[in-house]
């Protein structure tokens, strides 16, 4: 297969964290599929000539639909993160439950196309669900198709992205003589990149709310800010939330890398649950990016995170433009796989295929 370009899909792509990382790997993207079009819309603006298709895998008829769009083309690589909310054993742990109908699908899209590899990306919790039968399951099912199967949690932090986030991954390879081992750690836990690292060189709108499109301030400092700026000079997606004067001065009050707990006694009582008015750390990645809840700040400044910062501490290029609005492009960094991680776990599968 080395002398051929490798023709990858993303089933359940959201926005395009693991297609951009498969990308940037190497891989041929011939499109992405998902039910989100605010995110699909996102994904075909940034993908480079990929497609983005509004396809419901649950449906029977979505794997001819997929082979139409196919043209012909050999199937090598199948990528995605399906999800798995609402999983159920039910019975006597029957797998097949309608609520696991994205993890069905994924195996029946695996079964009917026979692509030589294929990578899963999903929740830790996952593997401990129901005792480990889920992780289990899906072992076996795959290998009974013919794939040799391998597992790992990974740390995102380990792999050049800024950000402590933990996911699972699985990968299949057909045929193969030897079982996929991923890719060592790129850097050691004192060499992490920290969220200063990360995003210090963004405008801090202290005082402005900031455009969708709009400039840099100052040249980059890092190497982290370089490799993310590339060749880009234009800003987008890095504007600030209108908070409210109170909820400003609660967030004032909170020291770098503090929470809640840092708070003096009366203030900030409206939230004191554990992730309440956490400050980002300067000096070390960020938490794991949720989808905008609004309860994570700025090591620095007193508002949350810009969509770009966010996209920054995900290891989104500045080129990656986030489409829809404010919402929407939270959810889709948030539920995004990063990038560098995804590139890594991609690179590595290079090596078997």
């Amino acid at each position: 297969m080395k002398n051929h370009q490798i023709n990858t899909i993303d089933l359940f792509c959201g926005c395009g964290g693991l297609s951009k990382g498969f990308q940037d790997a190497g891989y041929n993207i011939l499109f992405g599929i998902d039910v989100e079009q605010s995110a699909l819309n996102t994904y075909e603006k940034n993908m480079k000539g990929a497609k983005g298709i509004n396809l419901d895998l649950s449906a029977s008829e979505s794997f001819d639909q997929i082979e139409k769009l196919l043209e012909g083309k050999t199937l090598d690589v199948i990528i995605g993160g399906p999800p798995c909310q609402g999983f159920s054993l039910t019975g006597e742990r029957n797998f097949d439950d309608e609520r696991n109908r994205h993890y069905l699908a994924f195996i029946e899209c695996v079964k009917r196309f026979k692509p030589a590899a294929f990578m899963i990306e999903n929740v830790p919790g996952m593997v401990n669900l129901y005792k480990g039968h889920v992780k289990d399951e899906v072992i076996r099912r795959f290998t009974e198709l013919g794939y040799k199967m391998s597992w790992k949690i990974l740390c995102a932090a380990d792999y050049g992205v800024p950000q402590i986030r933990k996911r699972l991954f699985f990968v299949g390879l057909r045929d193969a003589e030897a079982s996929f081992v991923f890719p060592e750690p790129y850097l050691k836990e004192e060499d992490y990149i920290t969220c200063e690292q990360a995003i210090g060189d963004l405008p801090p709108l202290v005082d402005v709310l900031g455009k969708e499109i709009s400039t840099y301030e100052q040249l980059p400092i890092t190497d982290f800010q370089r490799l993310m700026r590339g060749d880009n000079d234009v800003l987008y997606n890095h504007v600030a939330i209108a908070h409210k004067d109170f909820v400003k001065e609660v967030i004032s009050q909170v020291p770098d890398g503090g929470n809640y707990k840092d708070l003096p006694d009366g203030v900030g009582t409206s939230r004191n649950f554990h992730m309440a008015w956490t400050r980002y750390a300067s000096n070390k990645p960020s938490r794991t990016i949720d989808t905008g809840h609004r309860n994570n700040f700025h090591y620095k400044w007193n508002r949350c995170p810009t969509v770009r910062e966010s996209a920054r501490l995900q290891s989104f290029p500045d080129d990656f433009v986030f489409l829809g609005n404010k919402t929407q492009q939270n959810r889709q960094v948030g539920n995004a796989v990063p990038v560098l991680l995804a590139k890594a776990v991609g690179i590595q599968i290079l090596k078997y295929i």
